[in-house]
């Protein structure tokens, strides 16, 4: 197997890795939980802080739905890149509470894991992500 190869499978890995995570989340979220129930879950409980309640269900109510999307676009490869970053705000929204709530939060366990596959899959060279539909596409163009 080539160098090349070699990189395209670890691209694939990475990113079928990735879109799970965040797509299996989302489908909780939106099917499970729902998504006023992720709010008053997870995002309610800031209400005490500076941020105003609108903007608590605003951003509590559309994240599961970005998770979900764009974590099957990061499955099959397609818009990989405007997925992730879609999914790396959702990232920082999620690092910013947790560390708004607790400002030692151990990111180790949840966040940096999710953080160095994006960035593995998001600064990989476009043309050796071929197994995707972006690669499929960008070799018949």
């Amino acid at each position: 197997m080539s160098d090349a190869m070699a990189k395209s499978w670890a691209v694939l890995f990475a990113r079928l890795v990735l879109g799970l995570i965040f797509f299996m989340a989302g489908v909780w979220k939106v099917f499970v939980l729902g998504p006023a129930g992720h709010v008053q879950r997870f995002f309610l409980p800031f209400q005490h802080t500076f941020l105003p309640v609108w903007s608590l269900w605003a951003v509590g109510y559309t994240i599961p739905f970005i998770e979900l999307i764009a974590g099957a676009m990061v499955i099959v490869g397609l818009k990989t890149r405007y997925a992730l970053l879609g999914l790396g705000a959702v990232l920082v929204v999620v690092t910013f509470g947790h560390l708004l709530e607790q400002p030692l939060y151990a990111l180790h366990e949840h966040v940096i894991p999710r953080l160095v596959l994006l960035l593995f899959v998001l600064l990989i060279p476009r043309d050796l992500d071929r197994f995707s539909i972006d690669g499929l596409l960008q070799r018949r163009a």
